[in-house]
């Protein structure tokens, strides 16, 4: 029982924390995350809900999945605040640059070939 729902918690952090990543990037790169890879963690959201919802009560399922997102959020902002403590706004630019090119190349790639 333990392990099922720590499992189920897993799910639901794992998928929010992809749906949350997609505000972080540029239109451009925003577009193209919410095609190719939002939408399946919008799936693996629902369906860790679902199981969730089959495996424990409701009153579980909910305190799970509102425990995923407060962690997701709160795992963010301390990120967000470390990562302009210590690095200055144009190497950050130039991160995401790289990061947003980096991931457009990727989905292409894997889509093409």
């Amino acid at each position: 029982m333990i392990v099922s729902y720590i499992s189920f918690l897993i799910g639901i952090i794992w998928s929010y924390s992809i749906i949350k990543t997609q505000s972080v990037f540029s239109k451009k790169t925003g577009i193209i995350f919410k095609i190719f890879i939002t939408k399946v963690s919008w799936i693996t959201f629902i369906a860790a809900c679902y199981f969730g919802y089959k495996n424990f009560s409701i009153k579980f399922t909910v305190i799970g999945v509102i425990i995923g997102i407060l962690l997701v959020n709160l795992s963010f902002n301390l990120i967000k605040k470390y990562i302009n403590q210590r690095f200055n706004e144009k190497q950050i630019t130039i991160f995401k640059s790289f990061f947003e090119y980096t991931l457009i190349f990727l989905v292409v790639y894997f889509v093409l070939f």
